[in-house]
């Protein structure tokens, strides 16, 4: 799990307890644990890639381009029930990075705050 990937899980935390559901919180939390993290660690490209839905603006394509050489191929999106995690697989290592989650209804992903070009 990389910084931001638990910033998101924290924001979504505070989100879910002061809608007064925190419980939907633990059981988002085991879910990941019991069920996400096992499936991503044994099928590590069950997610479609995230070049799938190409960028629509002109600074997500420029941001695109200014990423190093693979990176955007190793995107993957995986919709686990209201959530979508953003992931990097990255076989030549095996490992598998949880970059980002998000609510489905939530807008995209901030790829620049995510994976800083370079």
């Amino acid at each position: 799990m990389t910084a931001t990937f638990r910033a998101r899980l924290d924001e979504i935390g505070a989100f879910l307890d002061d809608a007064g559901a925190p419980t939907a919180f633990d059981a988002l939390l085991a879910t990941l644990s019991d069920t996400v993290i096992p499936n991503l660690e044994r099928f590590p490209r069950i997610g479609r890639r995230y070049r799938e839905q190409l960028p629509q603006s002109v600074e997500a394509i420029e941001f695109v381009r200014s990423m190093r050489p693979g990176a955007f191929d190793a995107l993957r999106v995986y919709l686990h029930g209201d959530y979508l995690l953003l992931y990097a697989d990255a076989p030549a290592e095996r490992s598998v990075y949880l970059l980002s989650i998000r609510h489905h209804r939530e807008l995209s992903f901030d790829l620049p705050r995510i994976w800083p070009a370079g």
